[in-house]
């Protein structure tokens, strides 16, 4: 029987369009868009205009709902709110609070004052309280994942993924919280010993994007909470409700008031926010995923107060296929790693490079492959593998890219239009060079440009000439080629045979402008670790 909502529950803003209780869980009324065969090309296609008006409900647990921000074990609101929108459809799932400059510093005040207490808890202790939230993370994964699909877009079977990912890092960094290691160092002189000390680096800033709206925020607070700092964090304004999400299992599995807070905010008040965060002399460190440009921002205003940083920027990522490669594998890897999340991912491969012995077989297998796996429709229908562009914007910048490319000359082999909405087909273009916008910028969409070369050195030379370096793919059966290729393309990660890199257990980072430091694996903690020498003189040798 259906109940009216608690006011606790709805967070004291009327902030659901259309929303019900029944049984402790909310539902959300959506538009589904269905699911939509790629092939179809005509963009007011009936099918995918009559599934778009379509309607269905997403059953969530009403504890995991949460629209206010969350400072120092509080829930509170801001004077104002902004919408977050399904990017299926466009329209309103709910209203957030619109935290400002205020909310920020008092969020960075009560992470400051639960440092001090933080900071002494042993390392077993941050471990076990780790490991309750990584419990509770793989306890909800259904739930969670429906909400990354409501504000996010992604198929479901992706949100899961994302969820087990995201819980992950919450367990690996609970294990790596009691491996945090000094050193004795022998000395010089016998009347002193030295000692080599891991301390934490105090508030860290959490900034996170969209694309990974759980994951994205676990790789980083797990390793700083591992530490024994405590966190603010800043989630996109496309996808707040999973970063709440995560405060509200937080808060259950024991983790202090003021240890981890959550300040969502509209894209119009992000510069102010974000200046606080990066600017505020209690914070001792910065860690930010997101673009080069807005990097370049954060960088500047954490430099007044010369802040250790974290920075997991863009990427451009070249995927090669040598003559030696296995190309029936290649097309799997090109599938797995352009088209998961749409291809708004900062590791998607965005340029391919295939040698000219085996492009025309390659292209050939590859249309078939998109033509029989993927499906356009809304995140929650069971068939669905290609879900919606974030936003109207980053539709119209793949359409924009395929335009500039055709003009150059190259050729539409499959897709190639903008559907309604932020829907775009995923696209295949030969006859790529190195003169269009898609071999220049990174695409965030399901754009496959390919380009031919010859020889090893002139694949080197062109997936080396970026600015960016982040990741890289190649195929190959040919030993020596793998060794050589491998040391010397300029990325932070190789997939090598492998369209999918992202483990907890290897580092994530890039060179060139693709960021500053590590995230996961054991160098992971590190970012969020000073190193305190001591010298213990007077002793009698």
């Amino acid at each position: 029987q259906e109940q009216q909502i608690p006011l606790d529950i709805r967070a004291d803003q009327s902030q659901f369009d259309d929303i019900l209780a029944c049984s402790g869980s909310v539902w959300f009324v959506l538009s589904s868009v269905g699911a939509v065969m790629m092939e179809s090309k005509d963009p007011a296609s009936p099918g995918l205009s009559a599934v778009l008006r379509r309607q269905y409900s997403l059953s969530i647990s009403a504890d995991l709902v949460r629209t206010q921000g969350f400072i120092g074990g509080r829930w509170v609101s801001a004077p104002s709110s902004f919408p977050v929108l399904d990017p299926a459809t466009g329209k309103k799932i709910a209203s957030v609070s619109d935290c400002g400059p205020q909310e920020a510093r008092d969020a960075v005040n009560a992470a400051y004052k639960a440092f001090y207490s933080w900071k002494q808890q042993t390392a077993k202790e941050r471990s076990i309280l780790l490991r309750k939230w990584f419990d509770l993370l793989t306890q909800h994964k259904e739930d969670l994942a429906k909400l990354i699909t409501a504000e996010c877009g992604k198929p479901m079977k992706e949100s899961l993924g994302e969820i087990a990912y995201s819980a992950s890092f919450l367990e690996w960094f609970s294990e790596e919280a009691r491996r945090v290691y000094g050193d004795i160092v022998p000395p010089a002189a016998k009347d002193r010993k030295i000692l080599l000390l891991k301390q934490p680096v105090g508030v860290a800033s959490i900034i996170t994007p969209w694309n990974f709206p759980s994951a994205m925020i676990t790789r980083k607070v797990g390793a700083a909470l591992a530490a024994g700092c405590t966190v603010v964090v800043k989630p996109a304004e496309d996808t707040p409700l999973s970063a709440l999400a995560l405060a509200v299992l937080a808060e259950q599995a024991g983790i202090p008031a003021g240890v981890f807070n959550v300040v969502p905010c509209s894209r119009e008040r992000t510069p102010a926010v974000g200046e606080v965060l990066c600017t505020d002399p209690l914070v001792g460190k910065v860690s930010f995923t997101g673009s080069t440009a807005t990097g370049k921002i954060l960088l500047k205003h954490a430099a007044g107060t010369v802040k250790r940083v974290s920075m997991e920027l863009g990427g451009h990522a070249p995927f090669i296929v040598f003559d030696s490669a296995d190309v029936d594998k290649a097309v799997q890897g090109a599938m797995a790693s352009k088209f998961r999340n749409s291809g708004q991912t900062c590791v998607c491969s965005n340029r391919f490079l295939v040698q000219s012995g085996i492009h025309d077989q390659f292209v050939e297998k590859l249309g078939k492959a998109m033509d029989a796996e993927l499906r356009l429709g809304h995140g929650s229908e069971p068939t669905t593998t290609q879900g919606p562009l974030i936003n109207v914007r980053a539709a119209e910048k793949v359409e924009h890219q395929i335009a500039d490319a055709v003009s150059q000359g190259a050729t539409v082999l499959r897709g190639g239009k903008r559907l309604e909405g932020s829907f775009m087909e995923p696209t295949l273009l030969a006859n790529v060079t190195t003169d269009m916008l898609c071999t220049k910028e990174e695409t965030f969409g399901p754009l496959v440009p390919v380009l031919k070369f010859n020889t090893e050195e002139e694949a080197l030379m062109i997936a080396n000439a970026s600015h960016v370096g982040l990741a890289g793919y190649f195929y190959s059966r040919d030993i020596s080629q793998i060794w050589r290729v491998a040391e010397q393309l300029e990325v932070g990660m190789v997939g090598v045979n492998e369209g999918l890199l992202s483990t907890p257990e290897a580092s994530f980072g890039g060179v060139k402008q693709s960021g500053l430091g590590r995230e996961g694996s054991k160098y992971g903690i590190e970012e969020y670790l000073d190193v305190k020498y001591m010298c213990f003189g007077g002793l009698t040798p």
